[in-house]
């Protein structure tokens, strides 16, 4: 299991390095033990972290209620949760060529 992959009590959680202002947005794969995400989406008012959460949701084919941001708001490093999802899930949908 890759280090940006955690199981936790009824879901998993990930590592994430989000690259905003990125012309597509898009899952790079693993950089420096995190999930590397780039977001077209500007770094401002929470429009990254909304496309963050939307790319998530939209890739794991699941409702965008199932993904919480637990840390980083504010940071280009963030801890995201993923309800309902165990670790080999996310890990098969999250690194098949997009």
């Amino acid at each position: 299991m890759p280090s940006w992959l955690t199981e936790v009590a009824g879901g998993t959680e990930l590592a994430v390095l989000v690259q905003p202002r990125a012309s597509r947005s898009k899952v790079v794969g693993e950089h420096d033990g995190h999930l590397k995400i780039q977001l077209a989406a500007p770094p401002v008012d929470g429009e990254a972290n909304a496309a963050l959460m939307d790319l998530l949701a939209k890739r794991l084919g699941i409702p965008r209620r199932q993904i919480t941001l637990v840390s980083g708001q504010t940071s280009r490093r963030k801890r995201v949760r993923v309800e309902g999802l165990e670790p080999a899930q996310v890990l098969a949908v999250m690194t098949e060529a997009s």
